[in-house]
């Protein structure tokens, strides 16, 4: 299979642990730190896929019938996410794709 476009170093795969202290800490202040730090990385950072650890929803929402892996992961990482930002071991996962 063709290669068709070249890889560059800030499309290396990375993975980022946060930890964000406070009991209080919500998705949506979650996802923004997670942007922020993605933004520190690379330009145009796209956010493709995420997890709430505290609710268990995930998004996309879909399963098929591949076993081992969510289909949230399966997903961003056939779409090429080559940066995952974990906030406070699994509380929040979001996986980006650094353009």
């Amino acid at each position: 299979m063709a290669q068709i476009r070249h890889v560059t170093d800030n499309q290396n795969n990375e993975y980022i642990n946060m930890d964000i202290p406070g009991a209080d800490l919500d998705f949506v202040s979650a996802k923004q730190a997670a942007k922020d730090k993605a933004f520190e990385r690379c330009d145009h950072p796209m956010i493709l896929s995420w997890k709430n650890g505290k609710t268990g929803e995930s998004h996309p929402n879909y399963e098929c019938g591949v076993e081992g892996k969510p289909f949230w992961i399966r997903y961003a990482e056939g779409r090429g996410a080559n940066l995952t930002i974990n906030i406070n071991n699994g509380e929040y996962v979001f996986m980006v794709l650094k353009i």
